[in-house]
């Protein structure tokens, strides 16, 4: 794993940031906590990135986070990788 940002899956469209960062503070200082949301509706898409302050908070958190039920649904915790960049025609 080369950073600290975390991209997390399947989470529940009432899950909030603050519910977010306090689930991922129990494995270190989470530094940011983001949720997508849809650009015309303002709803939630269904994941988020959080950004831990060090590599080792971030593995700590996919071992310790990855399965973990969140308001009824299991959440799924990787690495996040860099947006693809768009193709110029």
């Amino acid at each position: 794993m080369t950073n600290n940002k975390l991209f997390v899956s399947n989470l529940s469209y009432k899950t909030t940031e603050t519910e977010l960062a306090n689930l991922f503070a129990q494995s270190g200082n989470v530094l940011k906590t983001h949720i997508a949301t849809d650009r015309e509706t303002g709803k939630q898409r269904g994941f988020g990135f959080i950004e831990m302050s060090t590599q080792q908070e971030a593995e700590s958190a996919i071992q310790q986070l990855h399965g973990h039920n969140l308001l009824g649904r299991e959440i799924s915790v990787v690495v996040s990788q860099p947006k693809p960049k768009s193709f110029d025609y």
